[in-house]
């Protein structure tokens, strides 16, 4: 994506950050000019991101990261400021589903999918919050989903965890505002991301989708960035608490 956002020597979180949406955010960041620390559980999928943005002239960090470790999620941010001083930009990308009816859901299931969308959000968030409080300010985005404000057959309990981290981002965009720390949400919808493949991988099922998306297609990952870069620029100032669906038209024909 072409950097229409000037982000020069912004230091920036990025979870899940290693494929998928989170890895287009990263590069978008990158383009624009911020320093991107990218977190994932993969280090070879975070090393083959950071080179590449390296190699356009860069800068990034990767930091393996389980965000359902709490020791972890602190040793991002304290390897964050020893290497870059601050942390202006978090974006809470990282996400596990499981696609499976509700009846089918094990309990454990229950536990990753919100211990990683929702606590593990919320905690770094928080982390990253007092850093950004001692320097004067900050912005955090939340990606969500349009399945955070309407109900859906097969993911639900994801549902549940985001419509969780949509609430927490107004919670948050309310408390923190004083401090001049912004928090919103980008709700994407359905994107084609190995994440989601098992949804749209069938032809026909991915028809039958897309016929429902006003726009008659899936997204892309790389249409995502544009709202996330919007969000962590001077023109989004005075938005907090607020959430950008980038959907296709598909919640205005719910």
């Amino acid at each position: 994506m072409s950097a229409n956002y000037d982000l020069k020597n912004k230091v920036a979180i990025v979870t899940g950050g290693a494929k998928g949406i989170g890895k287009a955010i990263a590069l978008g960041l990158a383009d624009s000019g911020a320093i991107v620390v990218v977190a994932s559980r993969s280090k070879d999928e975070l090393e083959a991101v950071t080179g590449e943005i390296k190699a356009k002239g860069g800068g990034a960090t990767s930091v393996v990261t389980d965000l359902t470790v709490n020791e972890q999620i602190e040793n991002l941010v304290e390897t964050t400021v020893k290497t870059h001083q601050r942390v202006d930009i978090l974006v809470n990308n990282a996400a596990r589903s499981f696609l499976r009816p509700m009846m089918e859901l094990r309990e454990d299931g229950w536990d990753k999918i919100f211990n990683t969308n929702c606590k593990g959000a919320f905690l770094l968030s928080r982390a990253v919050a007092k850093v950004m409080m001692e320097q004067g300010g900050g912005r955090i985005i939340n990606i969500t989903t349009v399945g955070a404000v309407r109900g859906g057959a097969g993911m639900g309990v994801y549902h549940a965890s985001k419509a969780a981290l949509s609430m927490l981002t107004k919670c948050m965009a309310v408390e923190w505002a004083p401090f001049n720390i912004n928090v919103n949400a980008v709700g994407p919808g359905l994107t084609k991301t190995a994440f989601s493949q098992p949804i749209w991988a069938n032809p026909e099922v991915e028809k039958g989708i897309a016929a429902r998306i006003p726009k008659g297609r899936l997204a892309e990952p790389e249409e995502v960035v544009g709202a996330v870069l919007f969000l962590c620029s001077e023109e989004s100032s005075f938005i907090t608490g607020q959430s950008i669906y980038v959907d296709g038209g598909t919640l205005a024909n719910a």
